[in-house]
């Protein structure tokens, strides 16, 4: 074995923090920026018909999400188990782990592919699409979605990677994705004048060549677990572990498509293409922001499980103190940003003047409550790492199905399209005030289980909380 992941014991919290965050948050922003590029693209490539393209990739974004949240839900239960097993030098269960995790990403990709392909039409029709949109939604779709194994064993192994503490690693394979994807994109798009289905290509080429690159990494044998073809059969009991840890990314990716429906249905009835299309620009740039503090939990997640299955609890609780202030500070700056200088900003994507008016408007209320939005994606990170899935799946549905869905029905009903966008702010707030309430609680607990340690000694005790 080659222990790569000892440092995550022994090294400086802060130190640390930024050792395996920042590789993340670069591969992250450039992640983020390669979808607004695509928009960019396919926008100003459609001229006159830009609202409709657009419009398009709107209501693909969810349908494909879904696959993301597959791999990510994998990647994320195979990761925490892996770190929890490193650190207790449970060497079996970690090849174990990551031979369950690439077989299970392997076959939901393509079970999701044949089931969304079969669907299409109903689902972009279900999901909000209109006679001008439905086209570009379909060409779009019908590419990405035949992809789909390679996005989820992607997204598995850049978690697992990760996982290790080899963050650099797994960022290189983000860049190389994201940065193929956004070269790529111009000679689709432009060059052959395939439109949207260029852009869709041109993911589907990037993401296979970031797949390839990180599995590279356990096939040539560079991680602290070894990796052979043996290992692809899945173990009941690691699934089960994995999938119920790795179930709140999943249910954070499938409540957003769910929310979708309802979203993009009202936007369609109260503000027609034109809401839609906003809408989805407003989502790529909050993605600029989001995606940098997913970033900074990807870095927490090793630092969190390592040290908890090492029984360090006091760097557990200095390493969530840290993630939580630089996720706050982060939020804070792309709120005074996109509050500021919204209309500049959407007229990037489209010279449609209509579609730069509504979409100022729109952003100024959806990124109120952006500053406080870490708080919810450290909590979801930090349940996961302790292996704790049910504050993690309750953090994970609550933003999006216990807040955000009973707004959108019922404002609009009394106030239209602003119902719709005031709903994001106030579903934002309340999420960060349960989000806040769980965290306290955990630190209450374990101020209560180290005077348990201290009385009794480490070996008498059992689990956190």
């Amino acid at each position: 074995m080659q222990e790569h992941s000892s440092f995550l014991g022994t090294e400086k919290i802060g130190k640390l923090l930024f050792r395996l965050s920042a590789p993340s948050i670069l591969g992250m922003l450039v992640y983020a920026l390669y979808n607004i590029v695509d928009t960019i693209f396919v926008g100003r490539a459609l001229g006159e018909e830009s609202v409709q393209g657009i419009g398009g990739l709107v209501i693909a974004f969810p349908i494909q999400m879904l696959a993301l949240g597959i791999g990510i839900g994998i990647g994320v239960g195979g990761a925490s188990v892996t770190s929890r097993a490193l650190g207790a030098k449970e060497l079996n269960k970690a090849e174990k782990t990551l031979g369950t995790a690439f077989s299970l990403a392997i076959f939901l990709g393509i079970a999701y592919a044949a089931v969304g392909l079969y669907f299409l039409d109903p689902l972009l029709e279900l999901f909000g699409a209109t006679g001008g949109i439905m086209p570009y939604a379909r060409d779009y779709l019908e590419v990405t979605l035949a992809g789909s194994v390679v996005f989820t064993l992607g997204i598995a192994a850049e978690d697992l990677v990760r996982a290790e503490g080899n963050a650099r690693y797994a960022m290189f394979g983000m860049l190389l994705g994201a940065g193929l994807n956004i070269l790529l994109d111009p000679v689709f798009i432009f060059g052959f004048g395939m439109g949207v289905r260029g852009a869709a290509i041109a993911t589907v080429i990037a993401q296979f060549v970031s797949m390839a690159f990180l599995l590279r990494y356990f096939l040539a044998g560079k991680g602290s677990v070894p990796f052979k073809i043996g290992m692809l059969k899945p173990d009941p009991g690691i699934s089960r572990e994995m999938l119920a840890i790795g179930m709140s990314p999943l249910v954070i990716e499938a409540s957003n498509s769910f929310m979708m429906i309802f979203v993009n249905n009202a936007l369609g009835t109260y503000g027609g293409d034109v809401s839609i299309a906003a809408f989805g620009i407003i989502q790529r740039l909050i993605m600029f922001i989001f995606l940098p503090m997913l970033g900074i939990s990807f870095g927490l997640q090793p630092i969190v499980g390592y040290n908890y299955g090492a029984k360090q609890f006091p760097r557990v609780i200095e390493s969530v103190k840290v993630a939580l202030k630089v996720s706050t500070l982060l939020s804070l700056a792309g709120f005074l940003v996109f509050f500021l200088f919204p209309a500049p900003i959407i007229h990037i994507f489209s010279p449609d003047a209509e579609l730069t008016a509504a979409g100022t408007s729109a952003m100024r209320i959806i990124v109120l409550v952006l500053p406080f939005m870490g708080f919810q994606i450290v909590g979801t990170t930090v349940f996961q790492a302790l292996g704790k899935a049910r504050p993690a799946f309750i953090l994970s549905l609550a933003r999006q199905l216990l807040f955000l869905l009973p707004l959108v029905l019922v404002l609009p009903r009394f106030y239209g399209l602003d119902g719709v966008w005031v709903s994001f702010p106030i579903s934002d707030f309340m999420a960060f005030g349960l989000a806040a309430g769980l965290l306290w609680r955990e630190y209450r607990r374990f101020g209560h289980f180290e005077e348990k340690m201290e009385g009794r000694g480490e070996e008498e005790v059992g689990v956190w909380g």
